[in-house]
């Protein structure tokens, strides 16, 4: 069996905090507001249907693959869809660690996998985000890669500040290791 060919996608997760601590009634509450407030926010920042693929659900969190850079500059998302995610969050009872990574996204008969989206989970699930949003109270926290970082953030796109992004302990996985960073984005 051949290896489907990768297409180049930017890989978004989201995730509530502290979502095991809840009963079903309250997990499918805070599940409805979740995917409202994230809905919300992709279309606030100009991330349609039409930019991105149907949201993989997670139980307690949702993957977006949003379609290639020319159809959403990735700065887009740390400068308008992560402040507008933030602003959005401030009403509800929950809050969200959001991790971004972007490469290759592999898709068979069951569903998309590959080594990228792997980190962005890693990444999303780490004990050093859970621990910093643990310690904040902003709505949110974000978590980007090191190709990420490289990428967008340490160039300071507009409305993006670089120096508010902390180095956190290198993520391993399949025997390697990889740098990632995170921001509690500032309040508007």
């Amino acid at each position: 069996m051949s290896t489907p060919f990768p297409v180049q996608r930017t890989v978004v997760g989201v995730d509530v905090e502290g979502s095991t601590d809840l009963n079903n009634v309250q997990r499918a509450r805070i599940r409805a507001a979740m995917y409202d407030v994230l809905e919300k926010s992709l279309i606030a920042s100009g991330i349609t249907e039409e930019r991105r693929e149907p949201l993989l659900d997670r139980g307690d969190g949702a993957i977006v693959f949003i379609q290639p850079v020319d159809e959403v500059p990735k700065p887009v998302l740390v400068n308008t869809f992560i402040p507008v995610l933030r602003d959005e969050l401030y009403a509800q009872e929950f809050r969200l660690r959001v991790a971004m990574h972007f490469g290759d996204v592999h898709n068979d008969s069951r569903g998309r996998f590959g080594e990228d989206i792997d980190l962005m989970v890693r990444l999303l699930d780490c004990p050093e985000l859970k621990a910093r949003l643990k310690k904040s109270t902003a709505p949110l926290i974000l978590g980007v890669t090191e190709r990420f970082y490289r990428s967008v953030v340490k160039h300071g796109y507009d409305g993006i500040e670089a120096e508010t992004f902390l180095p956190l302990p290198r993520l391993r996985m399949g025997g390697q290791t990889y740098r990632s960073w995170v921001q509690v984005p500032p309040q508007s």
